[in-house]
């Protein structure tokens, strides 16, 4: 059985950058890191001792806006269930601070649009709804 620590803040900028190289998402310069997870509007961190093992947060506007992001389990501790713990969390903190008529969204990484539909967001495109699109700097 693993044990783990749930905390509710931005993880250091080492921490981060490892995380997402560890599940695939390339390198990313350590001031982007930490400006980024300075601006986040909610953070759930979970740990195996020191050792950063999952992770999501929401970032947005605060009010009308706000995107999943970051959602990411180390590959050495995937389908053991803690994508839905951090889920479970995230979900929490939505269903508190959205208020009616807020959007929220995600990029979901392909193949992982069912892990998602599970909390209720819908895959796109729907007969109402058009490709979600993005541009990468």
């Amino acid at each position: 059985m693993i044990t783990h620590t749930i905390k509710f803040e931005a993880p250091n900028s080492e921490n981060f950058r490892r995380l997402r190289a560890n599940v695939g998402w390339g390198e990313i310069d350590i001031e982007l890191a930490t400006k980024s997870l300075a601006n986040s509007l909610f953070n759930v961190t979970v740990y195996q001792h020191s050792h950063l093992i999952a992770m999501g947060r929401v970032v947005g506007d605060g009010a009308m806006y706000f995107y999943v992001q970051d959602v990411m389990v180390d590959v050495d501790y995937q389908n053991i269930g803690l994508g839905t713990v951090v889920m479970e969390h995230i979900e929490n903190y939505l269903a508190e601070t959205a208020m009616q008529g807020a959007t929220i969204g995600l990029m979901a990484a392909k193949g992982k649009e069912r892990f998602y539909q599970r909390y209720a967001y819908v895959s796109r495109p729907t007969n109402s709804l058009g490709n979600g699109m993005c541009k990468f700097i």
